[in-house]
């Protein structure tokens, strides 16, 4: 029959079921068969590795949103701090010129009081 499968490149009805034999316990010693039992506990070890590994990457997700939040917290604060330097700026450089009003107004009105 044409239809029939390869194994290996030989078709299992020309070999003969010693030779079938060796090729499993070839594939055995090869790692290329495993008994499910190890398959198994090599699924289980990889499933907590991403489990280990999405914890992990979910606390870096949280532990950056903490820090966008802090940063964006210290940028408004930076700007409240600019505007209010930029209030006393303002408010120093005017005392000088409300001094002297102060003291023409003074110097003009010496009349003594009645």
């Amino acid at each position: 029959m044409a239809a029939t499968a390869e194994l290996l490149g030989f078709a299992p009805v020309e070999i003969g079921a010693g030779a079938l034999v060796a090729v499993i316990v070839l594939m055995i010693l090869r790692g290329q068969l495993v008994p499910r039992r190890q398959l198994e506990d090599l699924l289980a070890v990889k499933d907590a590795q991403i489990a280990e590994l999405t914890a992990e990457r979910d606390t870096w997700r949280q532990a950056h949103g903490v820090s966008e939040e802090a940063r964006r917290e210290s940028q408004d604060q930076s700007g409240e701090l600019l505007e209010l330097s930029r209030t006393a700026g303002y408010f120093f450089n005017a005392l000088p010129r409300a001094a002297r009003e102060v003291s023409t107004r003074v110097d003009v009105d010496q009349a003594p009081p009645t």
